[in-house]
């Protein structure tokens, strides 16, 4: 199989001895690669909710930079991955579009931190998705999907966003599987150090 499929290697049953569930959200910009994402690290078959794109979707979503794009989330993407015999991490992939925003805050409910996924070629896309977990106060990092040869560094990147320099920030390909899930290992570090620290402070 090609290292960049999207396609999980295994279809693994969830553990009889499981009994906790984690929850993170990815969220990010139309067309930034967040269905491709889950798709590409899930160890089940992903629930996706893409649809064809129609023609009653022109002036609505701007596809400026994606032009190639022929589906769209339009609710999100759900995907599973078994951290060990008793914890399991849940995988959600929140819609893109400006007129699907309106569901991110009902998605944020019950996570722990997210993931958000930028493309440098639709860098203002990136502003809400921060935004909206800023306003929350959850703990979220930031990766950059490389679409091709990457033209801008990472320091640029969070100058651009300008971003806390507490929030990691990496690069990866969301269509490679070990890829992926070095995003996700570097968020569910970034919430054990957080939670380290508060326990230090308390």
């Amino acid at each position: 199989m090609d290292s960049r499929s999207s396609e999980p290697v295994a279809r693994i049953p969830l553990p009889s001895s499981a009994t906790t569930g984690l929850k993170i959200v990815i969220v990010g910009g139309f067309g930034v690669g967040k269905t491709t994402m889950v798709k590409s690290v899930s160890e089940i078959r992903p629930l996706s909710t893409e649809e064809t794109m129609t023609r009653a979707g022109v002036g609505i979503d701007d596809a400026r930079g994606v032009e190639a794009k022929s589906t769209t989330t339009v609710a999100f993407d759900f995907g599973r991955i078994s951290l060990n015999e008793e914890l399991v991490l849940y995988l959600f992939g929140a819609p893109g579009q400006e007129r699907f925003w309106f569901l991110w805050d009902r998605l944020f409910t019950g996570t722990l931190g997210a993931v958000v996924l930028v493309d440098t070629r639709r860098l203002a896309d990136s502003w809400y998705a921060i935004d909206r977990l800023e306003h929350h106060g959850m703990p979220f990092i930031v990766a950059h999907n490389q679409f091709g040869e990457s033209t801008h560094s990472l320091d640029q990147i969070r100058d651009a966003l300008d971003l806390a320099h507490d929030v990691p920030l990496i690069a990866c390909d969301a269509r490679q599987r070990e890829s992926s899930k070095a995003v996700l290992i570097t968020l569910v570090n970034h919430l054990y150090a957080l939670s380290s620290a508060r326990q230090v402070t308390s």
